[in-house]
Formats: C-alpha cells, structure tokens, sequence
C-alpha cells in the first residue's frame, strides 16, 4: 500500500485578486518574542493559483503547496472558507 503524500496546507486572506487565475493571499504568524516576551505578529504573502477565479479581496481561503506554475507561484486554491459578502 503507498502512502499519499502530505501536503502543507495554510489558511489567510486574500489581499489582491488584480492578476489573472492568481490571488495574493496573506497568512499571519503569531510567536513569543523571546527576548521580550511579548506576543509578536509576522506575515507572508504567497501567489495562490485559482482556476476558475472564485476568490476575492478579503475572502478566507485555504491553499496547499504543489507543483511550480510559475516563478514565483507555486501554492493551489483548496477551498474558500470565508466569502467575504458586500
């Protein structure tokens, strides 16, 4: 029996949906500063390729890394958790 591969999958918000079948999407990090102990917030921001274009700006979407589609996309839409409704 094979073992299907794990997949890294992270959650964030759609920052920018302007590009064709790509969405900038934001993820938060949240740490402890070890130095100072206090509660510190980082983010990055990766190209999340979408087909058929579903998400848009402020939308929850989850994403999972996979083959290259460009330079510097290389993570697919899974789902959209969050619509965003205006």
């Amino acid at each position: 029996m094979v073992e299907q591969e794990k997949k890294r999958t992270l959650t964030g918000e759609v920052v920018s949906d302007k590009m064709d079948k790509t969405v900038v999407v934001k993820v938060m990090r949240t740490y402890m500063d070890a130095q100072f102990h206090k509660t510190r917030r980082s983010f990055k921001k990766f190209k999340v390729h979408d087909e058929q274009e579903l998400a848009k700006i402020g939308d929850l979407v989850e994403f999972y890394e996979g083959r290259p589609v460009s330079k510097t996309k290389y993570m697919y839409l899974s789902r959209i958790v969050k619509s965003q409704q205006s």
